[in-house]
């Protein structure tokens, strides 16, 4: 797949996510919840990364609120500087207080960044993604950020922590997508009505 066909492809499935309805996305936030309370992944993980729907992307405050009951602990990511395109996580509880950072996404404010927890102590990082295939590849926004920041779980094989799992609408599945050198594979992905599991 060329540049250009991963942009337009990108652009579409974004616009289809845009254009869902309020119902629409409440509903497959609480499907979502259902698909992953269950499961192994969810149920061995104290520490999880989760995020903030932005640009339509598929809501995880129920599943959120469902860890906080559970007694887990969240954690949300910061974009870093510009030139090092990686991200950095930070406790999450509600009573954290949110800013718009410069892409217009909900994160923590006053941030402390001795207050950044270690990326190998995840157990569970829960990732946007605007496409998605069963093979573990995922289509990002081009940004890179969350490669780069997972890039050591290529390099050491017997390492798998955290585990990786894109979260999606039903609808943003392809047939397959290219993998480039860079991309960190996911462990599985996640939609309202089905858990695929990769590995």
């Amino acid at each position: 797949m060329t540049e250009q066909a991963r942009a337009q492809l990108r652009q579409q499935l974004r616009s289809a996510r845009r254009c869902l309805t309020h119902q629409q996305r409440q509903s497959a936030a609480e499907q979502l919840l259902q698909q992953l309370r269950g499961s192994r992944f969810f149920q061995r993980s104290q520490h999880i990364a989760v995020y903030l729907p932005n640009d339509g992307e598929i809501n995880l405050w129920p599943l959120i609120h469902y860890a906080w009951q559970q007694g887990k602990h969240c954690y949300l990511p910061i974009v870093g500087h510009r030139h090092t395109h990686r991200l950095w996580f930070v406790p999450f509880t509600h009573e954290t207080p949110l800013y718009r950072n410069r892409y217009g996404i909900a994160e923590p404010a006053h941030h402390n960044r001795a207050r950044n927890f270690p990326l190998r102590g995840l157990d569970l990082v829960l990732m946007p993604l605007v496409g998605f295939d069963t093979q573990g590849n995922r289509l990002g926004m081009g940004g890179g950020y969350y490669d780069r920041s997972f890039a050591f779980l290529q390099q050491h094989s017997h390492w798998r922590k955290p585990r990786l799992i894109g979260m999606a609408y039903d609808f943003q599945r392809q047939p397959l997508l290219d993998a480039q050198p860079w991309d960190v594979s996911l462990d599985a992905i996640a939609t309202e009505s089905w858990l695929y599991k990769v590995r």
